[in-house]
């Protein structure tokens, strides 16, 4: 949620400041499906519907990266703009590919 919060507040600025309007939303998109689907995944139907989401939510962590990435490169986010989001994205990450990881290991899992 955190992160949410800071991918709505960056966006804001990105808009109001910065006329920043494409590539921002690309960026609030993915954002915010990061927690969206860590949430999803509390209700899990099954250890395999519970990595899916957290796979998903994986993939949207890498998809803001890139958008974070690109507007750094343009100039749209400066480079400490970019590290503050990059640090907390990074701990979602390695969240996230653990949280898989683990569950995968565990010996219930089964893909369906």
């Amino acid at each position: 949620m955190d992160f949410s919060v800071r991918c709505v507040n960056l966006y804001r600025v990105l808009t109001n400041d910065r006329h920043e309007f494409v590539l921002s939303k690309q960026m609030l998109r993915s954002g915010t499906s990061i927690g969206a689907n860590i949430s999803e995944s509390r209700n899990a139907q099954s250890d395999a519907d519970f990595v899916s989401k957290n796979s998903i939510a994986l993939k949207e962590a890498d998809e803001t990266r890139y958008w974070m990435e690109l507007m750094k490169r343009t100039d749209y986010l400066s480079e400490e703009e970019y590290k503050s989001m990059d640090d907390d994205l990074s701990e979602l990450i390695a969240m996230l590919t653990s949280t898989i990881i683990k569950k995968k290991n565990n010996s219930q899992y089964k893909e369906e």
